[in-house]
């Protein structure tokens, strides 16, 4: 016989305010039968929840649930008055990973995978253009059309052609690509693709492609490019410089909008308020100059005096114009 997977304590925990206030009064006995745990677990589960509640944890920060007497009264809830629902950032990062596997070759419920898409952008109200496809209950979830042609170029193996905007470089090029694969890095959806104007594999990111246009010639990307899959850190701009940067805690959030590759984990250090090192591609020290003078040093090179010297020059010039 299948068995059916529990689900995890913490998500158990988190649901039963909300169960229990639409409930009140409701025994033990008839909510352990609903919640598939026994008596005994979920009044374990109950004196758990009795000692959590909100910070400071005085007894009126707490949750109060009354159950001596063999039913389930909710008298406080500290704020845990609905069901557990995702955040923005949590919805994103699933819808990402549900789109690449729409996309992804092999045996993929793609029907299964829109219908899951559907559901969180209804819940959630996202932005983010999604997969066009119907449905459970019939309804369809469109896409923007610079999405849809990546999308239908990687499908069809046909080449396309993008208009794309290059953050390293500052600048907006017209490219003829030869699609390989879509990747999914750090929340973002990226087109690898034989760049013909490159010579090269790069990756170019969804958001950052202002016009695609499917063309009608097969994609013919070499061998070899199809083999292995590209770096992120490369992305389109393969073989630009490289400097090594200091960054101070409050400012990374521009590991998700520039080409940075961090010298040491992000997720993971003894103290999260030091400043972290990375290696950020650049176009040209103009561009590298005005990118560190726009965070008041809160991000500094480490070498690169030449560099270092024009951002000092050119900040205590703007400060003289103020005296």
């Amino acid at each position: 016989m299948a068995t059916t997977a529990q689900p995890s304590r913490l998500s158990r925990l988190l649901a039963l305010v909300p169960y229990f206030l639409a409930r009140q009064g409701i025994s033990i006995d008839q909510a352990a039968r609903d919640l598939g745990v026994t008596p005994r677990q979920l009044t374990k589960d109950l004196e758990q929840l009795f000692v959590c509640g909100l910070p400071g944890y005085y007894p009126s920060d707490l949750i109060d649930i009354e159950f001596s007497e063999g039913v389930v009264d909710v008298r406080f809830t500290a704020g845990i008055n609905r069901p557990l629902r995702l955040t923005t950032t949590e919805a994103s990062t699933l819808l990402v990973a549900l789109r690449a596997l729409v996309d992804a070759r092999g045996t993929v419920d793609r029907d299964a995978a829109r219908r899951a898409i559907a559901k969180i952008e209804r819940a959630v109200g996202s932005t983010v253009p999604s997969v066009t496809g119907p449905d459970g209950d019939g309804d369809s979830v469109e896409e923007s059309p610079i999405v849809g042609a990546i999308r239908e170029a990687v499908r069809s193996r046909r080449a396309l052609s993008i208009r794309y905007y290059s953050a390293t470089r500052d600048s907006v090029s017209e490219r003829v690509v030869d699609p390989i694969r879509l990747q999914v890095v750090d929340h973002n959806t990226y087109l690898e693709a034989w760049c013909r104007s490159s010579d090269g594999v790069r990756l170019f990111r969804f958001d950052r492609v202002d016009a695609a246009t499917v063309l009608d010639e097969p994609a013919t990307p070499p061998g070899d490019a199809v083999a292995s899959s590209q770096s992120a850190i490369l992305s389109e701009d393969a073989g630009l410089p490289t400097a090594e940067i200091e960054i101070d805690a409050s400012e990374l959030w521009v590991l998700d909008y520039y080409l940075i590759d961090p010298l040491e984990p992000v997720g993971d250090r003894s103290d999260p308020s030091l400043p972290l090192r990375g290696r950020l591609v650049y176009g040209s020290p103009e561009w590298l100059a005005r990118f560190l003078l726009g965070f008041g040093g809160r991000i500094r090179l480490v070498g690169e005096p030449e560099i270092v010297g024009a951002v000092t020059d050119t900040a205590a010039a703007a400060r003289a114009r103020y005296r």
